[in-house]
């Protein structure tokens, strides 16, 4: 396809282009990069772009990292970030926080607890786990620990009810979901933990400047990461994200295109 790039993307060193997953870097739900989209992030990297992944997972798909080979992840909304392989930050519940996080009045919600290295859920009668909870070896609610819960999601039609009375009581608490796309799935993380903070810690341990920042995403997590970089890429048409964007990528397969054609850009300014 043909893109024609805005005048005013970033091209002076040092950048740093920090990814969402899901919608963004690669299909909801998938697993690997686009063929074109991995060429693109190759390109960018040589011509000395850092890199960095920022999702609400709470573990990037191998494939992803291996094409990628990013300076910087960022997982479960930005609550705990990587450097390189150093764990630079890591927010968790207080006793207090997590109680109220999990006090909720929703009949057979679906609740999955996150630690740094596992997951913890009960599945109703007749419901098969999800793959992703297969492939992380999910265990039972009750062997869930008190300490080290990063995070906290909730399935069930009426979650928004229960963000709306958790942003009454709890205000530090950090909710993304419960709206389009996900208007089912309710995400919990602690005070601070949020892609616009992960956006800023990353860029100063890489000595970025936040100017320099480039952010892409397309659902409502994405808000805060979008509304603080130098730069904001939408991709999609989430209304929510439209006033934080500097220019949008129409859909999630059209991402590869833009890429290379930025790096097309930087090459010619070297």
């Amino acid at each position: 396809m043909t893109v024609t790039l805005p005048a005013d993307l970033p091209v002076t060193p040092p950048l740093l282009m920090a990814f969402d997953l899901d919608g963004t870097l690669i299909p909801d739900a998938g697993r690997e990069v686009q063929p074109d989209a991995a060429q693109a992030l190759e390109r960018l990297r040589a011509l000395g772009v850092k890199l960095a992944i920022i999702t609400g997972r709470d573990t990037p798909p191998s494939q992803v990292l291996r094409v990628m080979e990013p300076d910087a992840v960022a997982t479960n909304n930005g609550g705990r970030i990587l450097i390189g392989e150093d764990l630079h930050t890591e927010a968790r519940f207080s006793d207090a926080d997590l109680e109220a996080a999990l006090a909720h009045e929703l009949d057979g919600a679906r609740v999955v607890l996150f630690t740094a290295d596992g997951l913890y859920v009960d599945l109703p009668p007749g419901v098969e786990p999800e793959p992703w909870m297969v492939l992380r070896q999910f265990r039972p609610l009750a062997d869930a620990p008190r300490e080290g819960i990063l995070k906290v999601g909730y399935y069930h039609p009426q979650v928004a009810a229960l963000a709306g009375r958790l942003r009454t009581t709890h205000p530090h608490l950090v909710l993304t979901g419960a709206q389009d796309p996900y208007p089912h799935f309710l995400t919990v993380t602690p005070q601070g933990a949020h892609k616009g903070a992960a956006l800023t810690l990353i860029a100063d341990a890489l000595n970025v400047p936040h100017t320099q920042t480039v952010a892409f995403g397309d659902s409502d997590n994405d808000e805060a990461m979008l509304e603080i970089a130098g730069y904001a890429v939408q991709v999609g048409s989430l209304p929510l994200l439209t006033p934080h964007a500097n220019t949008r990528v129409p859909q999630q397969a059209d991402l590869g295109a833009f890429l290379h054609a930025w790096a097309d850009r930087l090459a010619a300014t070297r």
